[in-house]
């Protein structure tokens, strides 16, 4: 059997390129996606993912295996990467240009993010100085569609004493990245775990010079790169300010 040829960029159209895009991010720990996850991440009824995972499966864009889930093809994959690409660049723009908080960039680039041309998306990012990642820490795949994945751990990962810098946050959620703003917690903050409470209690942290408590929920969402292991203990010692 042929395979199906991919159409082209253009031609795919808003609700697609959402399914690919969140198919890419459900099957980010190398397992397929099932349709009820699918259903659930972009909040429609698990009957309508049926018909149109039959739609992109015909495309060639997904390859579809029943009670095994949904998997992108190459060029699913392609495709998804090119609009994350645009989204990501765009919230730089929104927040590096036009002085958007980085709470409320998220949902204008999904409005824009299937409007926007690639040649446009492409002077913005030279604009920009070509960025790496977002305003939240998360890669940004480049222009042929390669992504620089990296290793992160997050708070509640780290053992008291350990030190880090915020690397990257989950930035669905704008009422939660302004909590995390409050506490200082940014991608490029500096961080210590000071003390943990038992049985999934909270974790005081230093930020900067500032001490803060934050829940197991929340501290799960930040993702830091650690530059000094801790230790096994009740609480360490916060840094002195200088």
């Amino acid at each position: 059997m042929t395979p199906a040829k991919r159409p082209p960029a253009a031609d795919l159209s808003a609700p697609v390129e959402d399914y690919l895009k969140a198919i890419y991010a459900l099957e980010r720990d190398g397992t397929s996606a099932a349709t009820n996850e699918i259903a659930s991440r972009l909040e429609i009824a698990p009957a309508s993912v049926s018909g149109m995972v039959r739609r992109l499966a015909d495309q060639g864009l997904v390859m579809h295996e029943p009670y095994r889930g949904v998997r992108l093809t190459d060029a699913g994959r392609s495709n998804a990467l090119r609009l994350l690409r645009r989204h990501r660049i765009l919230e730089c723009y929104l927040t590096q240009v036009l002085d958007y908080p980085w709470d409320g960039v998220h949902d204008e680039a999904e409005r824009l993010e299937h409007a926007a041309s690639d040649a446009l998306i492409e002077r913005m990012a030279a604009a920009l100085g070509h960025p790496t990642v977002d305003p939240h820490g998360a890669p940004i795949p480049t222009a042929d569609g390669v992504v620089h994945e990296r290793r992160h751990r997050s708070l509640v990962e780290l053992a008291v004493g350990a030190r880090g810098v915020v690397a990257q946050v989950t930035d669905e959620d704008p009422e939660f990245l302004r909590y995390l703003g409050g506490l200082g917690l940014t991608p490029g903050a500096a961080v210590m775990i000071a003390a943990k409470e038992p049985f999934d209690g909270p974790l005081t942290i230093v930020v900067g010079a500032c001490e803060r408590v934050i829940g197991t929920f929340a501290a799960a969402r930040v993702f830091v790169t650690e530059t000094i292991a801790g230790r096994s203990g009740p609480r360490a010692t916060p840094p002195q300010p200088s």
